[in-house]
C-alpha cells in the first residue's frame, strides 16, 4: 500500500504526529528546521517518540526550509542539505506501514499587492523545495500553516508542478467567527473549496489562534465544502504570553476530548501543532482505538 491508497480505503482516522519546535525547544533549542543539520539526533529523538506512538504518518523537519525563507532570516544554511537531512532523519525512524510528510511552509513574507513578494519568486522556491524533498524519499507532502489562501495555492501547485505524490493542504485560522477566518480573511469554505479544485488529496486546519474544540467548528464547515478527506492539527490549546513567551499548556487528556469532538465533526486526519507532545499523540491514539 502507498499513501494515496492508505488516504483513500482506511476505514478508521489516520493519526499524525504532533509538534516538533516546542519539543526541540524543550531541550534547550531553537526551533526551527536548521537543527535537522545542525542537531539531527534530537530531531531523530522526537521523531522516535511520534513512531513509537504507532502514528501512520510522520512529518519531517522542514517547516519553512524554502530558498525564500532561509535567506530573509539569514539562517546560513544550504536549502539542498536541510531538506535532505529532514527528509533522511524521517525516512530512517519510521517503521514498516508508516508514511513520511515532506513539510512546506510560508515563505514568512507577504505577497503583492500586501508585500513585497512576487509570486513567481515564491513559486520558485517551493518548487525547489519539493523536488528536492522528493528526491529525499518523501511519501507524500503537507502544506502548514499557510495564513494566505493565494499563497497555499501557489505551494500546492508548486509542488504539483515537480510531483505526483499526494499533497495535504492546511490552513491556520484565528477565529471562528464569520465562517472561520484566517488573519488575512479567507474563509473555511473557501479555503476548502480552493485547494480542493487545485488537487489536494486532504484539506484541512493546522496551528492557528483555536484550541481543539474551535477548531472542530472549523472542521464541520470545510466537510460541508468539500469531498476530500478533512485533517485537524491543532495545537496544545490557545497559545498566551507568559513572562514574554508564547506557552501552550492544554493537558493531553483535554487535547484528547477536543480532538474527539474534531471527529466528531468530520475530521479524519488528526494530529497534533505546537505544544502537543507524544502524550497528547498517544491520548488521541487511544481515542481512536476506542
Amino acid at each position: 500500500m502507498n499513501l494515496a491508497e492508505l488516504l483513500s480505503s482506511s476505514k478508521k482516522p489516520i493519526l499524525l504526529d504532533g509538534a516538533m519546535g516546542t519539543q526541540l525547544a524543550e531541550v534547550g533549542l531553537e526551533m526551527g528546521g536548521q537543527n535537522s543539520v545542525l542537531h539531527p539526533e534530537a530531531v531523530r529523538d522526537v521523531h522516535q517518540h511520534y513512531v513509537d506512538r504507532d502514528i501512520d504518518l510522520l512529518i519531517t523537519n522542514t517547516l519553512t526550509m524554502n530558498r525564500a525563507y532561509i535567506e530573509a532570516h539569514k539562517l546560513g544554511i544550504d536549502v539542498r542539505e536541510v531538506n535532505l537531512s529532514g527528509a533522511r532523519l524521517a525516512k530512517e525512524t519510521v517503521k514498516n506501514g508508516q508514511y513520511v510528510l515532506g513539510d512546506v511552509s510560508s515563505t514568512g513574507k507577504l505577497l503583492k499587492p500586501y508585500g513585497d513578494l512576487v509570486e513567481e519568486d515564491a513559486f520558485a522556491a517551493f518548487r525547489e523545495q519539493a523536488s528536492i524533498l522528493e528526491e529525499g524519499g518523501v511519501d507524500g507532502f503537507i502544506i502548514e500553516t499557510m495564513i494566505d489562501l493565494q499563497e497555499a495555492l501557489v505551494v500546492l501547485r508548486a509542488i504539483k508542478d515537480v510531483s505526483e505524490l499526494p499533497v495535504i493542504a492546511c490552513i491556520a485560522f484565528n477565529t471562528t467567527n464569520n465562517g472561520g477566518r484566517t488573519i488575512m480573511g479567507n474563509s473555511a469554505k473557501d479555503c476548502a473549496q480552493a485547494l480542493t479544485e487545485a488537487g489536494a488529496v486532504a484539506v484541512g486546519t493546522n496551528c492557528g489562534d483555536l484550541d481543539p474544540f474551535e477548531m472542530a467548528e472549523i472542521v464541520a464547515t470545510m466537510r460541508d465544502a468539500t469531498s476530500r478527506p478533512i485533517i485537524a492539527q491543532p495545537n496544545a490549546g490557545t497559545p498566551r504570553l507568559e513572562n514574554g513567551e508564547t506557552v501552550f499548556d492544554m493537558s493531553a487528556a483535554d487535547f484528547a476530548k477536543g480532538m474527539h469532538e474534531c471527529l466528531k465533526a468530520g475530521a479524519s486526519l488528526v494530529g497534533g501543532c505546537c505544544g502537543t507532545s507524544p502524550d497528547h499523540i498517544q491520548a488521541l491514539a487511544e481515542i481512536i482505538e476506542h
